[in-house]
């Protein structure tokens, strides 16, 4: 097996997303290369299935309020990282190996969510209005956990799109 290329040999190339057929979920491409995966097997589930080359990982709320997610490896069922949320939807993603991310968006028509390290420096910006993903430069991640990164980024901005429908249905409920 060869060696999986870190990120300072990616960020020439270009990340976009797409929407699944029946939104199920996403699929994330590399110059037309598919990258991975991100699906909900059924709409009643809460489990989020990624798939890459690298692995396959489920993302599973847990907590009282689901404010966490554990991203948990598909084969040995280990929990690979942990997600805490702060009240609004940013948070910090911390991997079992100590590595930790912050997670954060800004705008409310087309967010722009942000990915950076512990030192403040971007990992990844993933932009709605072009349904592309900028990658930091010079940093040293593998593509693996870059894709994890990516699709984890794109599961909440999913739960973020069922929130704004949920909270606009009970608007139209409660105006009747």
């Amino acid at each position: 097996m060869t060696p999986l290329p870190t990120l300072a040999s990616t960020v020439s190339t270009r990340f976009t997303w797409s929407t699944l057929p029946n939104s199920r979920g996403f699929e994330l491409t590399r110059n037309g290369e598919i990258l991975g995966t991100l699906r909900r097997p059924t709409i009643w589930s809460q489990n989020v299935f990624a798939t890459t080359p690298g692995g396959d990982w489920i993302f599973c709320p847990c907590g009282f309020w689901r404010t966490e997610i554990e991203i948990v490896e598909a084969d040995s069922r280990l929990t690979l990282a942990r997600f805490k949320r702060k009240w609004s939807r940013s948070g910090t993603l911390a991997f079992a190996d100590g590595q930790i991310f912050h997670l954060d968006y800004k705008g409310a028509w087309r967010p722009r969510w942000t990915v950076t390290n512990e030192t403040g420096e971007p990992v990844l910006s993933l932009r709605s209005r072009d349904k592309s993903v900028e990658v930091g430069k010079g940093l040293a991640i593998s593509e693996s956990r870059l894709a994890l990164l990516i699709l984890f980024t794109l599961c909440r901005v999913r739960q973020a799109q069922e929130d704004a429908a949920s909270a606009a249905m009970v608007a139209v409920i409660a105006a009747s």
